[in-house]
């Protein structure tokens, strides 16, 4: 939903240039067709099957893009009280929420309960024993699935690896079996699932399969000790091309999924997050200046790490790419931002035709950008825009400096 119509990039029918002299730098644009069109791909490869799509909103938690899936019929992933305050304000269905996380407080699981959620999906024996306590305090029964940590190797990034002994995240696939039948036990919970989650940006659907074939030899384990499972939840992870890769296909993941899982009678959830936002979203930012040096030339944005924290983070690459084809001289850049950290750049050994003033587009900034960025050095949060054919509707304002001092006091 991002191309070139004489040389100016478009989001849908918008010129960006025209979304820049309208909302200003730096800013987020969306497509809305892009994101409909990721989310009604997934859920048409479900179809004719017992599934429910379960949005990680942790990519991209913006009340407009939820509003939008929750018409569409998704549920949501979340992981803080936060995250279930936005489903609820965006008009999403608590019943369809799943709640996820290592470090649940008391405080969050009884508004979960309160708001009537999917299930927990509990991530330690002290989790389940606190969930308990509040459950029977307050008269309800907790809806449960362990997360199992199948100690599998998505073959991703360290820091976005998940399943593997040494991560912080789920039960251990050795105890889960005990601990289910302790869960069992308890008057005060309902088990009703199974859950993992590998890894994020996968480029490859093998190692989800491998750790499926995990989970339903438990599945069929618990079934002979006479606990049922109603649901299976794989979790999400499946990458997006950002530079060249080959993401995973999602119709012959998600055939293979359902042809393995057979006759079993489980409800299958998904929870995509990155592959349905990261591609329908940019970063528009102006140069402000060039800078040219005996051993790098650097373009100096308007837009920085506190606003982008994927290249700093991860080493992560983003296409960059002029917003407008003109005749400037080319050369290679590297996209810097103002934040006084050497870690602060967008993109290094950029080829750009690029002169004092311009745009450019961060690509691929749908995910894992407003939602991680941050007010280091002061800097105000940007606005968000949303693009709908020839429409483009502010959705998030751009910070005032006011705003970031608004909760603190001065001694007195």
């Amino acid at each position: 939903m991002f191309e070139y119509r004489n040389d100016s990039l478009h989001a849908e029918s918008v010129p960006l240039s025209a979304i820049a002299r309208e909302f200003g730098t730096p800013c987020y644009v969306y497509s809305r067709a892009a994101l409909a069109a990721a989310l009604a791909q997934f859920q048409s490869a479900c179809g004719g099957h017992d599934a429910l799509v379960c949005y990680a909103m942790k990519a991209n938690s913006n009340l407009a893009i939820l509003n939008l899936f929750a018409g569409m019929g998704a549920g949501f992933d979340i992981v803080s009280g936060g995250e279930l305050a936005r489903v609820i304000a965006s008009g999403g269905d608590p019943g369809k929420v799943i709640f996820s996380g290592v470090g649940k407080s008391a405080a969050e699981m009884r508004c979960a309960l309160r708001s009537g959620i999917l299930c927990f999906n509990v991530e330690s024996s002290a989790e389940l024993g606190r969930l308990a306590a509040i459950a029977a305090d307050m008269g309800k029964r907790a809806p449960v699935s362990f997360r199992v940590n199948p100690d599998v190797d998505a073959r991703t990034h360290p820091y976005i690896s998940t399943g593997l002994k040494e991560n912080k995240f789920g039960v251990e696939f050795d105890a889960a079996l005990e601990l289910y039948r302790a869960a069992a036990r308890l008057p005060q919970i309902d088990v009703i699932g199974i859950d993992c989650h590998i890894g994020s940006s996968l480029m490859e659907y093998a190692p989800l399969l491998e750790a499926l074939d995990k989970l339903l030899g438990l599945v069929d384990r618990l079934a002979a000790d006479g606990i049922h499972l109603r649901h299976l939840d794989l979790g999400g992870g499946l990458g997006i091309r950002y530079r060249d890769e080959s993401p995973p296909d999602v119709d012959a993941y998600l055939r293979e999924v359902f042809r393995r899982v057979g006759e079993r009678g489980l409800k299958l959830l998904f929870e995509p997050g990155r592959s349905l936002v990261g591609n329908a979203g940019l970063l528009l930012t102006r140069i402000e200046y060039l800078k040219p040096g005996a051993a790098r030339n650097f373009a100096v944005v308007d837009a920085a790490m506190n606003d982008l924290i994927r290249p700093a983070l991860y080493q992560a690459w983003h296409d960059i790419v002029e917003v407008e084809k003109g005749a400037a001289p080319r050369a290679v850049y590297d996209v810097v931002g103002p934040v006084c950290e050497s870690a602060d750049f967008l993109g290094k050994g950029r080829e750009l035709a690029a002169s004092e003033g311009d745009l450019l587009a961060v690509m691929s900034a749908g995910a894992y950008a407003m939602c991680m960025s941050s007010n280091y050095n002061s800097r105000p949060r940007a606005a968000e825009v949303m693009v709908d054919g020839e429409e483009a509707q502010l959705i998030r304002e751009r910070e005032r400096p006011e705003s970031l001092f608004a909760l603190e006091h001065l001694l007195r």
